[in-house]
Formats: C-alpha cells, sequence, structure tokens
C-alpha cells in the first residue's frame, strides 16, 4: 500500500529528522518512554488534543512542561484543575474600567499555544465544558464578544483514575475532544535509576534549549498532512468505527470525527515512523488510542481500548490486497 510522496525526498528527510529531534529532546527528561513521546509528537502533529491519565507521580506534568521548552517562541499556560475553579478563571472575563468607562476584556489562561490542564478531572463539568469550544474552533466567546485564536493551539490534560477520590468523569463531548488518550505507566528498573540519580525533571528541564522554531513546527505538520493514505486503509478507519455503531457490548460509538482524527493521527504517527505512507499497522496501533474513550461500553468493567484492539484486528484482516 505503499505510493511515492509528493514531497521531495530531502524535504521529506528533514521533516522526520524533526520529528525525530523532539522526541529524542524529551527523552533527556523522560526517560524510557519514548513511544509515549512519539505519540505526545504525533498528536501536536496531528493538531490534535491530548488527555494523559495515569496514577500520580508518572511524570505526566513533566512530559508536557518538557515539549513546551523544546518548542522556542510559543506561549504556555498551565491552569491547576480545583474544585472550586470557575468557567472564567479559565477563559476570562469582561471586567467594567471606571476610567474608560467601558467593558475591558481580561483574558485568563487559556489564551495560549500550548496549555497543560492539570488534573482536569479534579473539578466540576461545567468548568470543564468551558474548554470545548476553544478545543473545537480555536475561539473563545465571552459574552457577545468572539476571540480567535492564531497559530498553534494544542491542548495536553492530564487526569488520575476516576476511582480516586475527588474526581468527577469527563463528559462524553470534552471526551471527544482529545484526539487521543494515553498513558505512561511506571518506567522500567533501570530508567527508575537513572530517574532517581540524576532528577531529570530538576536538573534537565530548565535547561533545555528549544530545537524547533514555530514556523519548523508549523512546516513539520503541514508536512504530515501530505502522507499518503491508501483509500483501503480509510474505509477500514470507518469500518472500525462503523462496528462500534452496532457491536453489541457498545452502548454508544464513535463518531464521524473518530474516523477523521484517526487518519489525521495514523499519517503524523507514520512522519515520526519515518514513512511517507500510512500502514495497517498504524491502523492497529492508533485505533484503540484513538477510539477508546470515543465508546461508551454498556458494562463498564471491560476495556474500551480492548474492544476496539478486537474490532480492528477483524476489520484490517478484511482489507482487499
Amino acid at each position: 500500500m505503499k505510493s511515492k510522496s509528493i514531497l521531495e525526498a530531502m524535504e521529506f528527510d528533514q521533516a522526520t529528522e524533526l520529528a525525530n529531534r523532539l522526541v529524542e529532546g524529551m527523552s533527556r527528561v523522560i526517560r524510557g518512554k519514548d513511544e509515549f513521546l512519539k505519540l505526545l509528537v504525533t498528536a501536536l502533529l496531528a493538531e490534535g488534543h491530548v488527555l494523559v491519565e495515569d496514577l500520580p507521580g508518572t511524570g505526566k506534568t513533566t512530559a508536557v512542561k518538557t515539549l513546551s521548552r523544546i518548542i522556542g517562541g510559543l506561549d504556555f499556560k498551565r491552569i491547576q484543575f480545583t474544585p472550586d475553579l470557575l468557567p472564567y478563571d479559565i477563559t476570562g472575563v469582561e471586567v467594567w474600567d471606571p476610567l474608560s468607562s467601558s467593558f475591558v476584556m481580561k483574558k485568563g489562561p487559556v489564551f495560549a499555544n500550548i496549555i497543560l490542564a492539570d488534573e482536569i478531572n479534579r473539578t466540576t463539568p461545567k468548568v470543564q465544558s468551558a474548554l470545548l469550544e476553544v478545543m473545537a474552533e480555536k475561539q473563545v466567546t465571552i459574552g457577545s464578544t468572539t476571540y480567535p485564536f492564531e497559530g498553534l493551539f494544542f491542548v495536553a490534560a492530564t487526569e488520575n483514575p476516576i476511582e480516586f477520590e475527588g474526581t468527577y468523569p469527563l463528559p462524553e463531548a470534552q471526551k471527544d475532544r482529545f484526539l487521543m488518550k494515553l498513558s505512561i505507566g511506571y518506567p522500567d528498573s533501570e530508567s527508575e535509576f537513572e530517574i532517581v540519580k540524576t532528577d531529570p525533571s530538576a536538573n534537565s528541564l530548565s535547561g533545555l534549549s528549544p530545537l524547533c522554531s514555530p514556523e519548523d513546527l508549523f512546516l513539520l505538520i503541514e508536512t504530515a498532512k501530505t502522507v499518503f493514505c491508501d483509500d483501503k486503509l480509510i474505509r477500514c478507519a470507518i469500518a472500525i468505527a462503523d462496528r462500534t455503531r452496532n457491536h453489541s457490548s457498545v452502548q454508544m460509538g464513535v463518531s464521524p470525527r473518530g474516523s477523521l482524527m484517526l487518519i489525521k493521527a495514523c499519517r503524523a504517527y507514520a512522519l515520526v515512523r519515518g514513512r511517507d505512507y500510512v500502514t495497517d499497522q498504524d491502523l492497529a496501533d492508533l485505533a484503540p488510542l484513538v477510539f477508546g474513550h470515543r465508546i461508551r461500553l454498556k458494562n463498564v468493567k471491560k476495556s474500551a481500548a480492548a474492544l476496539i484492539e478486537e474490532v480492528a484486528s477483524v476489520e484490517i484482516q478484511r482489507i482487499p490486497q
């Protein structure tokens, strides 16, 4: 299913080299998690947002901070979600200015290029929904005025497992705004030894230098869009989504937005992997990450990602040769 890319070889080589440079730069701080870092860069290049769910202390927040450090010239903001947070604490609010006798816009922390929404499920669904418009449309409406965003806008949200005390489940509409749901997991013993010995988040993070400019990143994002994806693979992605809508174990299936996001993610993932074409293995690898959080199972104790993996395996086998 390989096809000649419309890009010149040297241009594509430069793109893959830059993508790998971003992954390698983050690996100086986040040890032993190269696949997770590749997926984080994939989400960035696919112009999607990422939700990272894992136990406290596994490096979720540090990973996003590291990503913001290695891209120069971008505005980074962290929002710590707490139960007492209000929607306008995120988006901003119009306040009365007695000197000008008019309302003046006081922008919230969401007005940035890279947003770290830390522990997003520790606040109420009403506050979580304050991010819906900006994540989907890159704009914020306050009162009667809409403020459009320019350039890169990337949200990386972290959340603790829902079983933890003091957490609120994310609404389905909120989860659907995220391209992928990832997990870092515990490091292996050797990586943990290096973490404990060198404490990279304290000693290496502050010393990181930018590895690319916003202009370079924009070209990288545009290059990802040109990666070839055979129509057979696009139809396979749609078939996987359609199976979830008619599966006996699924209460709510994947929306068309999910199918679109899967193909965008596959194109970016192929570039990070050094290919100018998408393979069926890309579909198999990414479908559980892109679709898993978009479905609701009738039995909540079962794994949505495992079901997607099973469905994807069946549909990939049906791809015409």
